[in-house]
């Protein structure tokens, strides 16, 4: 019997709740939060920017609009297809690249990295955590920032709810979870319901609290690992919704 591929490589996954994930309003809310990201990383145009699991490229494209030089990753040939026609649409120079995180690494080639929207955490070893910083460390110039923005296990806890729904698009969108192993990981099951059909798909998530986050970024190499509750740059709090952790890597750039 054939091993069943991880859930993050299963492309029917992708493709089936792309409508949900990037949905009209997350799209209207693109350059606002790219803006965000270019104050909170203190980039100027024309440096090189990675965008790590750049999906179909919201944020690579706003990027490029702006002057930067982009490389959005990501391992869904779908998405990357969908971003690279944007591009040439648009007459922007973004380059798409299919790869692994685990081991896509351009060593001192970027000033910055971003990986968004709870893209990190997808690996049942915590190793390949490790290691996904590890080559953003490689691929950062001296001086480069990497900012990862996810769910922090500490707001997840404060409003946790086993399962909601809720509609976006016209499809509407069931979600069970379920912590795992002493709150290190949340088991999930999505149902999507569109046109009268629906899907289902189980995943898995490794979680991080701000404190074990920050950690992980100090063990590959980052010094002053700081912690935000929002791409605004707002205090990590009893408040904050989102946990974004910035790090940088020592030397002058």
């Amino acid at each position: 019997m054939r091993e069943q591929k991880p859930w993050f490589e299963d492309d029917r996954f992708w493709q089936a709740f792309r409508p949900a994930m990037f949905h009209s309003q997350r799209l209207a809310a693109t350059p606002e939060q790219a803006g965000q990201l270019i104050r909170l990383l203190g980039l100027k145009p024309g440096q090189r920017i990675l965008d790590l699991c750049c999906g179909p490229g919201r944020f690579s494209l706003e990027f490029a609009r702006r002057g930067f030089g982009v490389t959005g990753v990501d391992l869904n040939r779908a998405y990357l297809v969908e971003g690279r026609r944007a591009a040439r649409r648009e007459k922007l120079a973004v380059e798409f690249v299919r790869a692994d995180m685990r081991r896509f690494a351009r060593p001192g080639t970027f000033e910055a990295a971003i990986n968004v929207f709870t893209s990190f955490g997808y690996f049942k070893s915590p190793a390949d955590d490790l290691r996904v910083c590890r080559n953003v460390y490689r691929s950062l110039r001296p001086g480069g920032r990497f900012l990862v923005e996810l769910l922090g296990k500490e707001g997840l806890a404060r409003r946790y709810q086993c399962r909601d729904w809720f509609e976006l698009d016209g499809a509407f969108m069931l979600q069970e979870r379920t912590p795992v192993d002493g709150w290190s990981a949340l088991e999930q099951r999505w149902i999507l319901v569109r046109n009268g059909r629906a899907r289902e798909f189980r995943m898995w998530l490794r979680l991080y609290s701000a404190s074990e986050l920050r950690g992980l970024l100090r063990r590959a190499g980052f010094a002053r690992v700081e912690a935000f509750g929002g791409l605004d740059g707002s205090a990590y709090d009893s408040e904050a919704r989102r946990l974004t952790v910035v790090g940088r890597k020592p030397g002058r750039a």
